[in-house]
């Protein structure tokens, strides 16, 4: 029992997030989804054409553009959690 107590003020904690530290998470999250647009788009130019190195630079880009969003965004939501 005597375990249990603080391992509950910690998870009600953890669950309590306010509207600020909400809008934060939302920001890193839509910087991701903006380079997962981003990088799908760069597939489908991909996709579309006939050249294989010009497809092959294409996923290549689509793939930096990605991993950097990726980066960015998780970099964020790291610092929302350091803040909050």
């Amino acid at each position: 029992m005597r375990f249990l107590v603080p391992v509950a003020a910690a998870l009600l904690l953890a669950a309590c997030s306010g509207p600020a530290e909400d809008a934060a998470h939302d920001q890193a999250n839509a910087v991701d989804a903006a380079g997962e647009r981003q990088a799908d788009a760069l597939e489908a130019q991909a996709a579309a054409t006939d050249d294989e190195a010009t497809e092959t630079a294409l996923n290549k880009q689509a793939d930096a553009v990605e991993n950097a969003a990726d980066g960015q965004s998780d970099a964020m939501h790291r610092q929302v959690d350091k803040d909050y």
